[in-house]
């Protein structure tokens, strides 16, 4: 981003709530597209079905895309988001796409910032966050019922799938990134180490902003987090905004803005749905009923960056851009200097917690019971141990895996991902114990949390 457009961000930022774009799903629902409009000419022979694969319409129908974005500008829209929220190379394969997911980013940014720009005055000046979405697979849970330590997924292959994505949106030249719609935390951290290798590469860095989503009135998110253990774990990437989006309608969103607005230090951002989906998936909230929640959360200063996510119109975002008019932007809290760690939930070292309680029977060199478990790959028995410890008081467990006799990185790797499917063992945070590189490194590929590493 050139200065001046990240000095033009920030001095808006200071002054008054932004306004994110609306669902650019529910808008292109209206158009009514059909399979020829998703292939065009340049993927009329494609031997699989592209209906309903919306990011190639960057491609195919930049025309449709175009529209979209400029009915969001005119409701008053600061910021638009790029076509791109399935447009990585691990969601393309659904279509038979991965090949094509960099020219998607491409065509998709710079449709929206030729929008932009046209739109952008002295007085109101737009921007454009490249959208990067969660893709359809997760790090932290197992997609297979009888085997809880597989994933259909490495860190590394996301982390090159990321990259290719992050990459393309850059070289276009977006003014921000949006990594959004979280259900896994992993997955979040991994879109969070792509990102830094992109601006360590190209010697240029962009606002991040980031999204998570609770999926359910349970307050956690998919992969289990509370909103809390949530900002804990991403707070490293000191992004420009953390928020919440999807899922949920503003309602029920109430305490978990609230939650996160009370914690975070960076700015906070609220996109929610039209409301919960009625029987036929449908979305009935009407734009005066977002505008008056988000206008509530507004003046309780929990929001500096508002929006609209499922089911929300151009008329959705006029209605809230009305509803937050004047409403004063919410004002960080300082770092409070104290120590946040997280597994599912947050864990803060603070002076009244006095000694912290580490476990340390999963550890081969410090237990010969756990030692012998591991070693007859017995991890089911080896997950009780572990169970034992945090059931005794354990704050953080400690996993040491190095004994020559183990191949210690994968050993480590199938345990912590068991101990990510028992949510009594997963809430604490982790202590990654080895006198080995790769073990540690092995050992923080897995984990969604804020954890500690023993030792360096």
């Amino acid at each position: 981003m050139a200065n001046d457009t990240q000095a033009q961000l920030a001095n808006l930022l200071a002054r008054r709530i932004l306004v994110l774009d609306g669902a650019m799903g529910t808008m292109l629902q209206r158009y009514d597209l059909q399979e020829a409009d998703f292939r065009g000419d340049a993927f009329r022979d494609h031997p699989s079905d592209l209906k309903g694969n919306n990011d190639l319409l960057s491609i195919t129908r930049p025309d449709v895309l175009a529209e979209v974005h400029r009915a969001f500008l005119e409701a008053g829209s600061d910021i638009i988001e790029t076509n791109t929220f399935t447009a990585t190379s691990i969601s393309q394969e659904d279509y038979g796409l991965q090949d094509r997911a960099r020219e998607i980013n491409l065509a998709a940014a710079r449709v929206a910032l030729e929008e932009a720009r046209k739109a952008s005055t002295p007085d109101k000046p737009r921007f454009v966050a490249g959208s990067i979405g969660p893709t359809n697979r997760t790090l932290s849970i197992s997609p297979d019922v009888n085997d809880p330590t597989f994933r259909n997924l490495t860190f590394d292959q996301l982390r090159t799938s990321y990259y290719e994505q992050v990459d393309a949106l850059m070289e276009a030249g977006v003014d921000l990134l949006l990594a959004e719609t979280s259900f896994d935390t992993l997955n979040m951290k991994v879109a969070i180490y792509a990102i830094e290798e992109v601006f360590a590469a190209r010697k240029l860095r962009v606002p991040v902003m980031i999204s998570g989503t609770i999926t359910d009135r349970s307050g956690r998110t998919l992969s289990g987090q509370t909103i809390e253990a949530f900002w804990h774990s991403i707070s490293h990437a000191r992004p420009l905004s953390v928020g919440l989006n999807c899922s949920l309608g503003g309602d029920e969103m109430r305490p978990y803005v609230e939650a996160l607005s009370g914690c975070a230090t960076s700015l906070v951002s609220c996109y929610p749905n039209a409301g919960l989906p009625n029987a036929f998936g449908g979305y009935d909230e009407t734009p005066t009923q977002t505008g008056a929640t988000l206008r509530e959360f507004a003046e309780n200063g929990w929001l500096n960056i508002v929006g609209g996510c499922c089911g929300t119109t151009p008329e959705h975002i006029a209605a809230i851009c009305e509803a937050v008019e004047g409403c004063a932007p919410r004002i960080p809290p300082k770092p409070d200097g104290i120590s946040h760690l997280s597994g599912l939930e947050p864990f803060d070292i603070r002076p009244e917690v006095g000694f912290v309680m580490v476990g340390e029977r999963t550890n081969v060199t410090g237990s010969r019971k756990f030692k012998r478990l591991i070693k007859s790959e017995d991890y089911e028995s080896a997950l009780e141990v572990a169970l034992e410890q945090v059931r005794s008081g354990a704050n953080v467990l400690d996993v040491n895996m190095d004994e020559g006799m183990l191949d210690s990185e994968k050993t480590m790797t199938t345990f912590l991902n068991l101990i990510a499917t028992e949510p009594d063992v997963a809430r604490v945070p982790i202590m990654v114990d080895s006198s080995k590189w790769s073990v540690i490194e092995a050992g923080l590929k897995c984990l969604q949390g804020k954890g500690i590493v023993n030792s360096i």
